[in-house]
């Protein structure tokens, strides 16, 4: 039997990881988790305030999720999950090998627009910063980009189709 899916839902602020990964998640029937809520109070300060996050800032962050994931390798789960730099998926795919990215991509205006409209720590101001940061998938990473401009149930359709992996599937 496969083993249920392990998944980061990836890109910068604003592009909709969290409906995705939700959606995704209740699609494969695995658990969900924010990102998010593995960011020290010092960083969610330093975001609020209008200042970019450092790779200092990051790396304990990104450990924390990678022991989630690394948790999650026999039951799998989805998580959202900034993920901007090769060197910080490396940090997940080292403690979770067989994850994969599910990168969302999209137009800076509407992106700009989703995060002026929303309640979220992260103001519109640092999506510059994310853009300039953003190391777009390789050739050798798991994982497919996806445009946001369809629905969250659209995308993980492209996703379940491209990444083989079955709805409502368990370990």
């Amino acid at each position: 039997m496969k083993p249920s899916p392990l998944v980061v839902v990836m890109g910068i602020s604003g592009v909709g990881k969290s409906a995705v990964g939700h959606e995704l998640a209740d699609r494969v029937g695995v658990e969900y988790i924010d990102g998010d809520a593995f960011h020290s109070d010092a960083n969610i300060a330093k975001m609020s305030a209008g200042t970019p996050l450092t790779d200092d800032d990051r790396w304990p962050w990104l450990q924390d999720i990678g022991r989630w994931l690394a948790l999650h390798g026999a039951d799998g789960g989805v998580i959202s999950c900034s993920a901007l730099k090769r060197a910080y998926r490396d940090v997940l795919t080292d403690a979770a090998p067989r994850t994969v990215f599910l990168h969302l991509t999209g137009d800076h205006d509407l992106i700009k627009s989703r995060m002026e409209h929303r309640d979220h720590f992260m103001p519109s101001s640092l999506l510059k910063s994310q853009e300039e940061t953003l190391e777009p998938l390789q050739d050798d990473e798991r994982g497919w980009a996806f445009d946001i401009t369809p629905t969250p149930s659209q995308i993980v359709d492209e996703f379940l189709d491209r990444s083989q992996i079955s709805e409502g599937e368990d370990a």
